[in-house]
């Protein structure tokens, strides 16, 4: 995985999903993150997400592709990924409200999500 989409410090991490409002450099971190962990916890190639402008990953098993874009993809902005990452908003609330573009098979990341571990 390259350096760019390491997971942070968790120290870093709660301070970020703590601060209100969140600066751009936050956002970043959480974003990055998040796409890390899920890179960490469903490797594969064959679901590409995006959130722009910050980063995209590769991941969930299935079909591979060597060239262009995966058989599925998702994208979305980046207070909608923190808040589907950390379970403050569900992915099917979001789909509904026009909230994260989803096309092709296994672009539904709700087995995946959230990403953070329960209290």
């Amino acid at each position: 995985m390259p350096a760019r989409l390491r997971p942070a410090p968790a120290a870093e991490v709660a301070s970020a999903l703590a601060a209100s409002p969140r600066s751009e450099e936050q956002t970043r971190l959480l974003v990055k993150h998040f796409l890390a962990v899920l890179g960490t916890r469903a490797p594969g190639r064959s679901v590409e997400v995006r959130v722009p402008p910050y980063a995209a990953v590769q991941a969930i098993e299935g079909v591979r592709h060597t060239r262009g874009t995966p058989p599925a993809v998702v994208e979305t902005d980046a207070a909608t990924w923190i808040g589907l990452a950390t379970g403050a908003l569900a992915w099917a609330v979001a789909e509904a409200e026009g909230l994260v573009r989803a096309s092709g098979e296994r672009a539904d990341l709700t087995a995946y999500l959230p990403l953070v571990d329960a209290p």
